[in-house]
């Protein structure tokens, strides 16, 4: 187990009992709290950078790379949690400019990032070969750049979430309590991918589900397949990862990546009005509703003791704040 990391995050998270909605399904559900990792770097990405900015000052960077879209969570992250380290940021966004920043953006700025905002064919087609080009500007002006791909989710990032499902084993004893299903949202599979590789090596025998927020569940099946050809180096023992041992729920990307209905929007009010839960839009929003929605259609039918992950995100909400009814 990988443990050379920087310590930034507020560990362990809480794991919390929701009781209204647990009765009304039928099911223990119970919420673990990576929304309280922190305030300006709060959610599931810091626990993957603490390992990449490990890596960053190891390798002596003093800027990091990164790229996402404007309400990207792992964007605003990096530059939190590189200025406490000293770093500089460069962050690549895929959007048009905004006049009035707002949300993770308006982080962003607050923190002192270098925002360069690309287009959205650019993004997905050739934002490595950007970001590079970048790295190889500041190396001809003396500096040295570390780059970070998308939501953190490389090898090295994947040991954030493989700690985390060891951080819950730790929390079931001190629970009394076996979680038999673990569920949380996928957006560029890092977090999913912790999670399933520490639960198949360790033989742990437990359910991990991933939503996809975006795509499908064979795009992440194979990206989540990728990350493991470089994280499985890590290990001198060889295992198996297998596409069909990876557990997805379909369906519940709705209008796309940072796209909403407004029945998903009616969804986050509802249970927040319910449980004092506040999900985000993008991710943890549109997971939750799939994973609802699927105990109503005996999804779960064999588990009891489900633990879900909030993953944070909750700046980004404050630019959807026109599309709630309220």
């Amino acid at each position: 187990m990988l443990t050379n990391k920087i310590k930034l995050a507020n560990l362990p998270t809480r794991i919390e009992h929701l009781d209204r909605l647990s009765g009304e399904l039928g099911k223990n559900i119970y919420i673990k709290r990576d929304d309280y990792t922190g305030i300006e770097f709060s959610g599931n990405k810091i626990r993957k950078l603490e390992y990449c900015l490990k890596e960053a000052l190891d390798q002596g960077a003093d800027t990091l790379i990164t790229c996402g879209a404007v309400q990207s969570n792992h964007c605003r992250a990096t530059v939190a949690a590189g200025v406490k380290l000293g770093l500089d940021s460069i962050l690549y966004l895929r959007s048009p400019v905004r006049e009035a920043p707002e949300g993770n953006y308006f982080l962003d700025k607050v923190l002192g990032a270098e925002v360069r905002h690309i287009t959205p064919s650019d993004y997905s087609e050739r934002r490595q070969e950007i970001m590079e080009a970048a790295a190889l500007e500041l190396e001809a002006q003396g500096r040295k750049a570390y780059l970070i791909p998308e939501g953190a989710s490389n090898a090295i990032g994947t040991w954030g979430y493989y700690n985390a499902f060891m951080e819950i084993l730790d929390q079931e004893k001190e629970l009394s309590l076996d979680f038999d299903t673990i569920v949380t949202a996928l957006g560029s599979g890092g977090t999913y991918a912790g999670l399933h590789f520490a639960n198949e090596i360790g033989g742990h025998g437990k359910k991990v589900y991933g939503v996809p927020i975006v795509m499908d569940s064979e795009y992440f099946k194979k990206r989540v397949g990728e990350i493991w050809q470089e994280f499985s180096s890590y290990f001198e023992k060889s295992y198996k990862m297998e596409a069909e041992d990876m557990l997805m729920l379909d369906g519940f990307a709705g209008r796309g990546y940072g796209l909403n209905t407004p029945e998903e929007m009616d969804f986050i009010r509802d249970l927040a009005r319910k449980e004092g839960l506040i999900l985000d839009s993008v991710y943890t929003g549109k997971a939750f509703k799939g994973f609802v929605e699927s105990i109503e259609k005996k999804e779960f039918s064999d588990s009891k003791n489900i633990l879900f992950i909030h993953t944070g995100g909750l700046f980004g909400l404050f630019s959807k704040k026109f599309e709630f009814d309220l």
